[in-house]
């Protein structure tokens, strides 16, 4: 099964580390959510849980979603066209999120998109301060509305569904996936409730 799943190699080392785990967690049942909070062994998977969804929420990718209307719009599109461009923003972020399969580490994979997200968003606080200087720059500000989704599916969006299965053990699983999906989801109501007063 690990051969067809990742090729032809020796995978011995992650077999071994599976029969492992396996033995560690003999008998052990599922812990629950409150396990999760007490157990010592695990705080630290539980913080970097925390922090990575909470990055993925403050990054500012409902900001650009917000605004990504009235950029489209001063960049020519006609209004009527605008739902078929964010349609194409949409099924961007959810290819990039597919097709986001990587060897490289997810440490790694997040500072990369991060960063690059970062200088995205600060070239389009750029071009969207110049977009009346000059007739090109609303383009560049599609672009790199297009690069900043890129890189946030690549990044946190496909990080953050694997990451609980990639740093608890079996029994703690469950749990660390009701955790993940609560805060995810609490975050962006709070968010989404937050927002309309900060603009």
């Amino acid at each position: 099964a690990v051969k067809e799943l990742w090729g032809d190699g020796d995978h011995m080392a992650e077999i071994d580390e599976m029969k492992a785990e396996e033995e560690a967690i003999r008998g052990e049942k599922a812990k629950s959510v409150c396990d999760l909070f007490r157990d010592k062994a695990v705080r630290w998977q539980l913080i970097t849980l925390f922090l990575v969804a909470s990055c993925m929420q403050l990054i500012g990718i409902n900001v650009v979603y917000f605004y990504a209307y009235s950029v489209f719009i001063k960049a020519g599109i006609p209004p009527a066209q605008t739902h078929y461009v964010s349609l194409g923003v949409g099924i961007t972020e959810i290819l990039t999120t597919v097709l986001c399969v990587s060897r490289t580490g997810r440490k790694t994979l997040l500072w990369k998109t991060y960063t690059v997200m970062a200088v995205a968003l600060g070239l389009l606080t750029v071009t969207l301060s110049l977009q009346d200087s000059f007739s090109w720059i609303p383009y560049c500000s599609v672009v790199l509305i297009f690069i900043f989704i890129m890189s946030f599916g690549i990044g946190p969006a496909g990080v953050l569904c694997s990451l609980p299965t990639e740093i608890f053990i079996q029994s703690y699983r469950p749990a660390a996936y009701v955790f993940n999906g609560a805060s995810n989801w609490v975050q962006l109501f709070t968010l989404g409730l937050l927002f309309p007063f900060l603009v």
